[in-house]
C-alpha cells in the first residue's frame, strides 16, 4: 500500500521559540522583532567567518549561533567595522541569532541586529550543547512523516507495530503484551518519522496512553497497568500483521524467506500471524519478537534448521 508521506518546508522563529524555549533556555533579548521569519534548514551555522567579512557560501537559511569565539572577535572590531559587517549579514534575511553561554555581547551589536528586525536570543547552554540540541530538535521537525493504522508498542527492546483488519484482535494482543511488560506507544493512529534513516513511531499527546477495547470502550492503560505501561515514542523495528486463520495456507511456515515492508525507504521486518478463537495471539507475537532479537544477535533458527535439513538430505543421498 502506498503511504502518504509529508515533510514541512519551514517553521517560524516564533514557533521554534515557543516550543523549545525551556529546553534550550532561551531568552528573547529585544521585543518587537520579526518572529515570523522562517527557518528552512534543519541545522545551525556559526557566524564567525561571516563577521570576518567572508560571506561566500554563507548558510543564510539557518539559525546563527554566536559563541565565545565569535563574541571575542566581535569585541576586537571598531564600531564602524562592526556595523558594516553586521549589516552585511543581517541583509541576507537570516532567521535569528542565538548567543550561547549567557554571554554578554556589546549592546551596540544587539542594536544593529534590532535595526533589521531580526530576533536575537540568549541561552545559558554551552555552545556545543546548544548546537547539538537544536540539531536534534530540527532533525525531528523537518523529518519525513507518514501514518499507519494499528497498535504500536515497545516490547523487550523491540518497537513493534501490530496491524490487521478491523476486529482482528490488535488491541487485545497489545494488552496481552502490556501484561507481559510491554509499553503502549499508540493505538489506532500511529505517526512515523524518518530521521536520517531511523524510523520513530509516536502519537499525538492527547491520545497517548489510551486504547480502545471492543465491548469495553476506551481505557487508560497507565491507570490500570501503571506508568511503565506507556511511553511517548519508540524506534520501529518490526511489523506484525494479524491475518484471518482462513489465510493459513498463504502464510510462511518455515520463516526462511524473510518479508519486509518499505516505509519511507526503510525496510522493516514483516511477519504475518494467523489469528483464530482460542489462539494466544499475544504469546505468538512475543515469540516473534524474541526470534527477531536472536537474529540480531546472529542466531537464525530457521536458517539453522534449513542447514541441518540440507545436511541430512545430503547424507542420505551419499548412502544410496
Amino acid at each position: 500500500m502506498k503511504r502518504k508521506v509529508t515533510r514541512i518546508s519551514h517553521i517560524t522563529v516564533e514557533t521554534f521559540f515557543n516550543d523549545h524555549k525551556d529546553d534550550l533556555s532561551l531568552e528573547l533579548l529585544r521585543e518587537n522583532a520579526d518572529m515570523q521569519r522562517e527557518i528552512t534548514e534543519p541545522a545551525t551555522n556559526r557566524a564567525g567567518l561571516a563577521f570576518s567579512g567572508f560571506l561566500q557560501n554563507f548558510a543564510l537559511e539557518r539559525i546563527q549561533v554566536i559563541g565565545n569565539a565569535e563574541i571575542s572577535y566581535i569585541r576586537t572590531l571598531d564600531s564602524e567595522t562592526m556595523a558594516k559587517r553586521t549589516a552585511a549579514i543581517c541583509e541576507l534575511a537570516i532567521p535569528c541569532f542565538i548567543i550561547s553561554r549567557d554571554a554578554d555581547v556589546p549592546s551596540e551589536f544587539i542594536d544593529y541586529i534590532h535595526q533589521y528586525n531580526i530576533p536575537s536570543f540568549r541561552s545559558s547552554l554551552k555552545t556545543m550543547t546548544l548546537i547539538n540540541k537544536i540539531a536534534i530538535i530540527l532533525e525531528k521537525t523537518f523529518a519525513l512523516e507518514t501514518t499507519a493504522h494499528g497498535c504500536m508498542l515497545h516490547f523487550r527492546g523491540i518497537g513493534l507495530l501490530i496491524k490487521g483488519k478491523s476486529g482482528s484482535g490488535k488491541s487485545e494482543t497489545a494488552v496481552g503484551l502490556i501484561e507481559r511488560g510491554g509499553a503502549l506507544i499508540a493505538d489506532d493512529h500511529v505517526r512515523i518519522r524518518n530521521a536520517n534513516g531511523e524510523l520513530t513511531a509516536y502519537t499525538e499527546d492527547f491520545s497517548r496512553g489510551f486504547i480502545e477495547m471492543r465491548g469495553i470502550g476506551i481505557i487508560n492503560v497507565a491507570n490500570i497497568y501503571g506508568l511503565g505501561s506507556i511511553q511517548p515514542d519508540s524506534r520501529l523495528d518490526m511489523i506484525v500483521n494479524l491475518r484471518p486463520y482462513s489465510d493459513l495456507n498463504e502464510v510462511d511456515r518455515v520463516g526462511i524467506n524473510r518479508k519486509t515492508e518499505d516505509i519511507m525507504g526503510v525496510k522493516v521486518p514483516y511477519v504475518d500471524i494467523p489469528v483464530a478463537p482460542g489462539r494466544d495471539t499475544a504469546r505468538l507475537v512475543a515469540v516473534t519478537v524474541l526470534e527477531l532479537q536472536l537474529r540480531r544477535l546472529g542466531y537464525d533458527m530457521a536458517g539453522e534448521f534449513n542447514t541441518r535439513l540440507n545436511e541430512k538430505i545430503a547424507a542420505n543421498s551419499d548412502n544410496i
